[in-house]
């Protein structure tokens, strides 16, 4: 009966072990996602910048193009850039937090696991 127990208590830790290694997979996704989307809200912030702020600019809101000033877009586009940091830098250490925890798993069940290749 000990050894079913045993034998129980390995499957649930190396289930739970790669329900961790998924969000870390899914978290690395949604990190790079939002780098590129910060990577873009940066060019547009540079390009907006040295420009006279009531030049037209558009915006494109949902599916709607609507024309502003580089003085109304360009608020909004450095807020979103914030959110955008603040998001990534959320997100980044939840996945060292879900990484700690996997290493931690591991360890404690002695789970062997292959190579990255």
């Amino acid at each position: 009966m000990s050894s079913l127990s045993s034998t129980e208590t390995t499957q649930t830790a190396i289930r739970q072990y790669n329900e961790l290694i998924q969000e870390q997979q899914q978290l690395a996704q949604k990190i790079s996602e939002f780098e590129m989307d910060r990577h873009e809200h940066q060019l547009v912030e540079e390009t907006l910048t040295p420009l006279d702020p009531s030049r037209r600019a558009y915006r494109l809101v949902g599916e709607v193009l609507v024309e502003r000033t580089v003085e109304e877009v360009l608020p909004s586009v450095k807020k979103n850039l914030d959110n955008i940091d603040t998001t990534i830098m959320m997100m980044k250490k939840k996945l060292q937090e879900s990484a700690k925890e996997a290493a931690e798993v591991k360890t404690k069940y002695n789970l062997q696991t292959e190579p990255a290749r």
